[in-house]
C-alpha cells in the first residue's frame, strides 16, 4: 500500500465525504462496495465525522474556482508584463546597473541575407549598426527593434563598424574585403563623405581614436594604419605583425593602440611614432579579438593578483584582454604579464566586452553561447547563455555609458562597446551604465538584450 500525505482523521474525512456522496446518488452498490473495502461498519465513524452531506461537491466547486482565479492572475500578470516590455528601456530601473548581466533577448533583428561580421552602437542615440558579407550596412533603432535604414556603398564585404566623431559630428566608419574604408555622415542620413585607400588587403578592423579626429585600421596586409578624418590622409603606417592583423583598438587616452593577429602576437605600438611598445606571444593560435580594460575593472583585476598596487582612474591603460581560437580568453597587466585566463568556451572565442561595471568581462564565440566571467570570484564564469544564436555568435557589443556633459570638453566620442565612451578625461564625472548588449550571428541575426 503507498503510503498517504493525508493524516488518520483526514483520510477518514475523505472517505465519509464520498460514502455521503454515493449514497446521496443512489449508487447503493458502490456505497457498500467501499464500505466493505474500508472495512467501515454502520456506526463505524465518529459522529463529528459522519454528517458530510455536499461536501464532495462544495470542495470540488471550490477548486475550479480557484483554478479559474489563478487563471484570471496569470493572464493579468501576462498584460502587466507586455506593458513593461513595451516601455523604453530609459523608463525602467534596474537595481544595480553595475551588477546586472544579460539573461534573455529582447529583440531578434532580421534583415541581413548574409552573415553579420560587425555591429557598432551610435555613442549618444538608441542606435545599432551591423555589418555583413551582403555588403551592407544595416541601421537599427535598438530600443524600438525597428529597421532605420540600409546603407549600400562597399562591394564586398563589411567586417567592421565603429561610431566616433566629434560630439554633434557622428560618424559611422566601416571597413571591407573591397580594401576600402568608407566614413559615413550619421547626422545627414549615413551618406558618404569619405573613402579611405591604402591597403594592399582585407581591412578587417576599424576604430575611432579617443579625439574623434582620427582612426586606425587594421589589415591582412600585416599593416596598421592610421587615418585624419578630416582630409582621409594616411598619416602613419604602424609594422611589427608578421601575419593577418584581426583586430585593434585604442588605449582609452588615445596614446597607444592594442593589435592582436594571426601570428599569435599582441602588440602594443605607440600613436604618435608607431614604436612598439610592448610584444607578446599570448595565444597558441589566432587570436580573433581584444579589448582594453575600462578603469572601473582596476580594482577587480588587481585583487586577482593581490596586487597592494591599486592603478588609478585617471591611467589610461593597465589591463587588457584577449580572445583567440585556442578557446581561451586571457587577461594582461601593461607590462605584459599573465593576469588569469578563463576557460570554458568549447570553440573558438570571437568577442569579447569589458562590462561597464567593471566586475565582469563578457565573451561570446562559436560555440553558440555569451559568457559571463566574473573578476570578483577569481575570474569563474557565473552565467553562460546557451544557444545565445542557431549559429556561431561573430560579434558581441556593450552600449556606450551616458556620460555626464562637462565643461569645456574637446575630447570626442568613441563608442565601439569595448569600454568607456572615451577617454581617461570622463572617469571622474558621472556616468549612467546602459543595460543593453547587442551580439550578431552568422545566422542572419543580431540580437538586443536589455534589462
Amino acid at each position: 500500500m503507498t503510503s498517504s500525505f493525508l493524516s488518520n482523521r483526514q483520510r477518514d474525512e475523505l472517505n465519509a465525504s464520498i460514502l455521503q456522496y454515493l449514497a446521496a446518488s443512489g449508487l447503493q452498490a458502490s456505497h457498500e462496495a467501499l464500505r466493505n473495502e474500508l472495512g467501515i461498519q454502520n456506526g463505524g465513524l465518529d459522529d463529528d465525522v459522519i454528517n458530510y452531506d455536499g461536501l464532495l461537491e462544495k470542495k470540488w466547486t471550490s477548486v475550479v474556482r480557484l483554478q479559474k482565479k489563478i487563471m484570471d492572475l496569470e493572464s493579468q500578470v501576462a498584460s502587466l508584463q507586455t506593458e513593461l516590455d513595451a516601455l523604453p528601456s530609459s523608463s525602467r530601473k534596474v537595481a544595480d546597473p553595475a551588477t546586472w548581466l544579460p539573461r534573455t533577448s529582447k529583440y531578434t533583428l532580421l534583415g541581413h541575407r548574409q552573415a553579420i561580421n560587425s555591429i557598432a552602437f551610435h555613442p549618444v542615440f538608441s542606435v545599432l549598426a551591423s555589418g555583413s558579407e551582403d555588403t551592407m550596412i544595416k541601421v537599427w533603432d535598438w530600443e524600438l527593434g525597428e529597421l532605420e535604414r540600409t546603407v549600400k556603398g562597399h562591394t564586398k564585404s563589411v567586417l567592421d563598424l565603429d561610431f566616433g566623431g566629434r560630439p554633434g559630428e557622428e560618424l559611422l566608419a566601416s571597413c571591407s574585403s573591397d580594401l576600402t574604408i568608407k566614413l559615413w555622415d550619421a547626422n545627414d542620413e549615413y551618406k558618404n563623405i569619405r573613402t579611405l585607400k591604402g591597403h594592399d588587403h582585407t581591412v578587417s578592423c576599424v576604430k575611432f581614436l579617443p579625439d574623434g579626429e582620427r582612426i586606425v585600421s587594421a589589415s591582412r596586409d600585416k599593416t596598421l594604419r592610421i587615418w585624419a578624418v578630416k582630409t582621409g590622409y594616411c598619416l602613419r603606417t604602424v609594422v611589427g605583425h608578421s601575419d593577418w592583423i584581426k583586430a585593434v583598438v585604442p588605449t582609452l587616452d588615445g596614446e597607444l593602440l592594442l593589435s592582436v593577429g594571426a601570428d599569435h602576437i599582441a602588440r602594443i605600438n605607440e600613436v604618435s611614432t608607431g614604436d612598439s611598445r610592448l610584444t607578446v606571444a599570448a595565444h597558441d593560435h589566432v587570436i580573433e579579438c581584444c579589448a582594453v580594460a575600462p578603469p572601473a575593472s582596476y580594482t577587480y583585476i588587481a585583487a586577482l593578483i593581490e596586487s597592494k598596487r591599486i592603478p588609478p582612474t585617471s591611467s589610461g591603460f593597465e589591463y587588457f584582454a584577449t580572445g583567440a581560437r585556442d578557446r581561451t580568453i586571457k587577461i594582461w597587466d601593461f607590462r605584459g604579464n599573465l593576469v588569469v585566463t578563463l576557460e570554458g568556451h568549447d570553440n573558438w572565442v570571437r568577442s569579447i566586452a569589458f562590462h561597464p561595471g567593471g566586475k565582469f568581462l563578457i565573451s561570446a564565440g562559436d560555440d553558440k553561447t555569451i559568457r559571463c566571467w566574473d573578476f570578483t570570484q577569481g575570474g569563474r564564469c557565473v552565467r553562460t547563455i546557451e544557444n545565445a544564436h542557431d549559429h556561431f555568435v561573430s560579434a558581441l557589443k556593450w552600449a556606450p555609458s551616458i556620460i555626464a556633459k562637462e565643461p569645456n570638453r574637446t575630447n570626442g566620442t568613441k563608442g565601439n562597446g569595448n569600454g568607456p565612451a572615451s577617454g581617461p578625461s570622463s572617469i571622474s564625472h558621472g556616468r549612467n551604465i546602459r543595460c543593453v548588449m547587442a551580439t550578431a550571428s552568422v545566422h542572419l541575426d543580431v540580437k538586443i538584450w536589455m534589462a
